[in-house]
């Protein structure tokens, strides 16, 4: 099965030499998963989209520094891919933005959100299991990194997850249990050290210094990320193998 990873945003510069691009997080966090998956990156924030919803088994739509409301060309362009990979039937996976512009293009809402930044380990209420989730507990901790939020469910969304911070953290699209997407808003891809290096990097830049600080403790506490890996990695395959379609 060969995933295509559509990459909405680029590591700094100050990091990537350290740690890489999305791309490769991704991989490492489905491959420790199924060593049998193979990955395609597409550049989508320089331009490159796919020709076909075809050339992959399945898509996931990484995140950004963008908002979804941005002038940035690629933003409609991927926007308006995302319905042809639902009627193509092809399994859908978005994180941060990815789940964002999700919500965006099947009829919800996302925005710059008035409770402003939520950074660190963030903790969340699992409200829902269908069976691609068969592991989970009743909290989820994953990295957090954002200001911007799903603000209005698209009508075919459950919830899944959710904290008093974000009321949509985690989303599945049809029937939550053989969806034909699922999204997520914050970073299982990402580790301890690089959501650590990134906080630094980015407080007293975009970040309010004090709200940067309030985030640092939390590092170093255990987090979901191999749980959320499995559910990835579960949910495609199940899709591809029930050949989903959008309702």
């Amino acid at each position: 099965m060969q995933i295509g990873i559509l990459m909405a945003g680029k590591v700094a510069d100050d990091l990537a030499a350290r740690y890489g691009e999305y791309p490769p997080m991704f991989e490492e966090m489905l491959g420790a998963v199924d060593p049998s998956l193979g990955f395609r990156a597409y550049r989508t924030v320089e331009g490159e989209l796919p020709e076909s919803p075809s050339e992959c088994d399945g898509w996931l739509i990484t995140g950004s520094k963008f908002g979804v409301y941005d002038d940035e060309p690629f933003i409609p362009r991927l926007k308006s891919f995302l319905p042809e990979v639902r009627d193509a039937g092809r399994p859908l996976v978005g994180v941060c933005f990815g789940h964002q512009i999700m919500a965006e293009a099947f009829g919800g809402r996302a925005e710059k959100s008035d409770k402003g930044w939520g950074i660190g380990v963030h903790d969340y209420a699992v409200v829902r299991r269908p069976g691609w989730m068969g592991d989970a507990g009743e909290r989820l901790k994953v990295h957090a990194m954002h200001q911007d939020q799903v603000t209005q469910l698209p009508p075919d969304a459950t919830v899944l997850a959710e904290s008093p911070f974000c009321d949509y953290a985690m989303l599945s699209y049809g029937d939550p249990d053989a969806p034909w997407a699922i999204s997520i808003q914050p970073h299982p891809e990402f580790g301890t050290e690089f959501a650590r290096d990134l906080v630094e990097l980015r407080s007293g830049v975009v970040i309010p210094p004090e709200v940067g600080a309030a985030a640092m403790p939390s590092f170093g506490q255990r987090v979901d990320n191999d749980s959320v890996a499995r559910w990835f990695v579960d949910y495609f395959r199940r899709a591809a193998a029930q050949g989903t379609r959008a309702a």
